[in-house]
């Protein structure tokens, strides 16, 4: 039977889902201290990822990209200790999460790879999903702790496994959402009420939780972030790098990345990814 972690916890990244995840470790009674590298004034900050790391028992990644992992576990490094447990939950490149993995096992450290899929809703009320990468016996020990901001863990294999699934989801959800754009622009420009569209859509095949979410967003203009167009850009970018790992050809991802850049570049980063309609939109 094995052993369940408790005790304190760190939270490495104060975004849309970190912040929220860190309240949601306190309402339960965790003892959690956070960082973000620009401070957001919250109960149980601190000022350097060193501070909130040193008495954790438990250390949650929620930075924003790989360069961002990187850097901040370059520089805690020194500082972890055998049998601090790692989960890094931020979307990341293959060969992060591998490094990653490296670098717990020279400091003695237990890691899981752990991105998850949810908006900031989802994060707010407990209810993200984990894809979970690693060792069953770690995923049981830790499973209190994540059930505390998830609905469910979901078994992905070997570490490195959940990175790759999280960005082949996330490279359907991207080419989704650029359908459903040029599918409401081609309607709406054909006369069609974008009323109508987006309860055909509800009404066909192809709805999903995902259509049934942001569709109604895209019809209406509000592009609330939720999950940005920047953050959607980038996790593109490391689904074409497993592409080109694998010699897979994907026509469908290199276009939307290429739009997503494009958008992102006029200034519509960070916007949620939904934004990829705007400009169709009569005012754009």
């Amino acid at each position: 039977m094995s052993t369940v972690i408790s005790g304190k916890a760190a939270i490495l990244g104060l975004g849309i889902i970190g912040s929220r995840a860190f309240a949601r470790l306190q309402e339960a009674g965790w003892e959690v201290t956070a960082w973000n590298r620009s401070a957001k004034g919250l109960p149980g900050e601190v000022a350097t990822p060193e501070a909130a790391v040193s008495k954790a028992t438990i250390i949650s990644i929620y930075l924003k990209d790989a360069s961002a992992v990187r850097e901040v576990m370059t520089q805690i490094a020194p500082k972890l200790t055998a049998g601090q447990v790692v989960l890094n939950h931020a979307t990341v490149d293959l060969e992060t999460t591998q490094w990653l993995q490296e670098l717990c096992h020279q400091r003695g450290c237990p890691f899981l790879d752990v991105p998850f899929t949810g908006s900031k809703t989802h994060s707010a009320d407990g209810q993200l999903v984990y894809y979970v990468g690693g060792s069953p016996d770690l995923v049981n020990q830790v499973e209190p702790y994540l059930r505390v901001t998830s609905r469910a863990l979901l078994p992905c294999g070997d570490v490195g496994s959940a990175t790759i699934i999280k960005l082949a989801t996330n490279l359907v959800s991207a080419c989704t959402l650029q359908a459903l754009a040029e599918g409401l622009a081609i309607s709406v420009k054909n006369g069609v009420s974008a009323e109508a569209f987006v309860n055909a859509v509800s009404q066909n095949a192809h709805a999903s939780a995902l259509s049934g979410m942001k569709l109604p967003m895209m019809a209406s203009g509000n592009f609330e972030t939720h999950f940005s167009l920047a953050n959607m850009r980038k996790d593109s970018r490391y689904a074409l790098d497993l592409a080109s790992r694998a010699n897979v050809k994907t026509p469908a991802i290199e276009a939307v990345s290429q739009r997503m850049n494009d958008l992102c570049d006029a200034g519509l980063g960070e916007l949620d990814y939904s934004a990829v309609a705007k400009p169709y939109l009569p005012e754009s």
